[in-house]
């Protein structure tokens, strides 16, 4: 790495970290994910795929209703039931059959136990989540990091609005880019990456709307390059969790 690499990876860093402590000092702890076990985390990471978390949560309500929010429970539970529970979050036979593909590949290839798999490390368990028909990229990382407590980022279409804006990323930056972005220029910290992802989340949802921006009361916007604090003409990003 050349003197001209480093001097802007330190710049990147030093923002990052900047944003993250404005972003605490402004909202506070975000206390995420909002689940109290690690398979409910799991359900709601799949769940909120593609819909808004209001959503997600419906159905997880509806599962435990009838009382499948338990691995023995969903082991059991036959798909039209599954799919009847999940329908709020939409996209519901997929899901269904997602949910019910994780619960037979945890007991198929880790005696269904998460602790054999996450103590694989992030590297591995994500490359084998990402074999699972329905889990993508954003959905594996939001298991690792909120279910697993694994230092990984979840590089969401908020996530990558707010830094775009900012000139921190490409426009055009896509999942992948985004994570190697924020992976390189923040320490390895579980508890920071849980923190920043939610806090970023909250202020793309206050002020950085996809529809169009609210510079004025903005955490950040003492950031913001002068020439984007406009608003924003609505555009399409590419969102595979809404919360």
């Amino acid at each position: 790495m050349d003197l001209g690499t480093q001097e802007r990876a330190a710049t990147a860093g030093d923002s990052l970290r900047q944003y993250y402590l404005m972003l605490l000092e402004n909202f506070g702890p975000q206390g995420w994910w909002p689940a109290r076990t690690r398979l409910e985390v799991i359900l709601g990471a799949i769940l909120t795929q593609n819909t808004t978390w209001l959503n997600a949560s419906r159905a997880i309500k509806e599962l435990k209703r009838v009382g499948l929010i338990s691995w023995a429970a969903l082991r059991d539970a036959s798909i039209p039931v599954l799919e009847a529970c999940v329908r709020p979050a939409g996209f519901y036979r997929q899901k269904a059959r997602t949910i019910r593909g994780f619960v037979d590949w945890l007991d198929n290839r880790h005696v269904g136990s998460l602790d054999t798999f996450f103590a694989l490390g992030p590297s591995e368990c994500r490359e084998q989540l990402l074999t699972l028909i329905g889990i993508g990229p954003e959905t594996a990382d939001a298991i690792l990091l909120y279910a697993g407590r694994q230092a990984t980022f979840v590089a969401d279409a908020y996530t990558r609005r707010v830094l775009a804006r900012h000139g921190l990323l490409p426009e055009s930056a896509g999942y992948e880019s985004a994570r190697q972005f924020l992976h390189q220029h923040l320490p390895p910290d579980q508890a920071m990456f849980n923190e920043f992802h939610a806090l970023l989340v909250e202020v793309a949802k206050r002020h950085c709307r996809r529809q169009g921006a609210n510079c004025e009361d903005c955490p950040l916007r003492k950031f913001l390059p002068a020439a984007t604090m406009q608003p924003w003409s609505r555009r399409d990003d590419n969102t595979a969790m809404s919360l």
